[in-house]
């Protein structure tokens, strides 16, 4: 575990102390009943802003707090254990990351500030599939009358119904299967010829689809130099992973509370189910992996602070474990539950829906296994 400044302690502690008193489980799930069109409770996302949590990435100059991913990560745990839906993670994380590494001066000057107070919601728009694979991206910009036109469909792009701009990420040289040719595109949500649609998804939040017909935008819309998005747009995307492996080793986190409160209380035979020598083992054995997974997670954000050479392959080692681990413990959450973990009454479906959702986004742990081995030459 990370040693934490005097400051990351007061903000963990605040994390923990609100979540678990404002936004504990059962407010997602009446977020879930109520059929909230946003995917999340306008007052939770108001609660955020007011306590700065939607500026802690941005920098002081643009009315932020910049106080660092592992910082903002320590957030995202508590927020990962408690499954609240709010936009933080799509727009104070990685659309503000977005911004802040590809955006002109002017482009920042007049977002950022935005985002830090809850005014604006930047959400990237990358996938066109069912697969995490940023070098297929085939979404075309083409030049036009002083600016570009943007033809294509965007997929499950995150907090889209609710967004006030996306970053689309368009080819604009060569063919799909390299970031080389990649740009980044600022394009405001209401903007003429771009459709958006609202997606049912098992987790139960805001995702959407979108449809660019012929959109215009003008060239002071273009998000770092033409043709070259590779590296702003990595950068990014290893931000989105690293946050979004914090917060899953949160929900994972919560869900070996779950099973271990229920080890300590569940009887049969007329003992405790924690004293049987075999669930005894297999709960050490995912605490050990938990710990594990802590370590690789802490270690990518720290990296991501630091600007570290090793940031790529730190980062892929982070998402590939916390999926895995999350992966196994929603299911173990289940298991060892028996049957009133298949119950919707039950909290435990919840953190499986979640966890299905959230190994995949990204990149899964096979596209992470391959980028960390190739990144090591195996």
């Amino acid at each position: 575990m990370a040693l934490l400044s005097e400051e990351q302690t007061l903000i963990k502690d605040q994390a923990v102390s609100w979540v678990r008193d404002e936004s504990p489980v059962t407010q997602f799930r009446a977020m879930r009943d109520s059929g909230a069109p946003l995917g999340f409770f306008p007052d939770t996302w108001t609660a955020m802003v007011n306590m700065g949590w939607t500026g802690m990435l941005v920098p002081e100059a643009y009315g932020g707090s910049g106080l660092g991913h592992l910082t903002f990560g320590l957030v995202l745990e508590q927020l990962g254990r408690h499954l609240t839906a709010s936009p933080l993670f799509a727009s104070a994380l990685v659309g503000a990351s977005a911004l802040m590494k590809a955006g002109s001066e002017a482009q920042k000057t007049s977002l950022l500030p935005r985002i830090a107070d809850g005014s604006a919601v930047v959400s990237l728009a990358l996938e066109e599939g069912t697969r995490h694979h940023p070098e297929a991206t085939a979404f075309l910009a083409e030049r036009s009358d002083g600016g570009f036109t943007l033809s294509g469909d965007k997929t499950f792009v995150m907090e889209g119904m609710a967004a006030t701009h996306f970053v689309v990420v368009a080819r604009t040289q060569g063919d799909a299967g390299s970031l080389e040719g990649l740009s980044l595109f600022l394009v405001d949500a209401d903007t003429e010829g771009l459709f958006r649609s609202s997606l049912s998804t098992m987790d139960s939040r805001g995702y959407a689809n979108l449809r660019f017909e012929r959109v215009k935008v003008r060239e002071d819309q273009l998000l770092g130099p033409l043709h070259e998005a590779g590296a702003a747009l990595s950068w990014t995307l290893d931000v989105a992973r690293a946050g979004l492996s914090m917060e899953m080793l949160g929900t994972a986190a919560h869900a070996f509370d779950m099973t271990l409160d229920y080890l300590k209380t569940r009887k049969q035979f007329g003992q405790v189910i924690g004293s049987f020598q075999a669930l005894g083992h297999r709960a050490s054995g995912l605490y050990t992996e938990m710990e594990l997974t802590r370590s690789c997670v802490e270690a990518a954000l720290q990296s991501l602070d630091a600007d570290s050479d090793d940031r790529e392959s730190l980062v892929a080692l982070a998402k590939a474990k916390a999926s895995a681990f999350l992966h196994e413990m929603s299911n173990q959450l289940i298991q060892i539950h028996g049957g009133i973990g298949m119950t919707d009454e039950f909290d435990a479906g919840f953190y499986l829906k979640r966890a299905r959702v959230l190994e995949i986004a990204f990149g899964n742990v096979a596209y992470h296994k391959d980028r960390y081995a190739t990144l090591n030459g195996f």
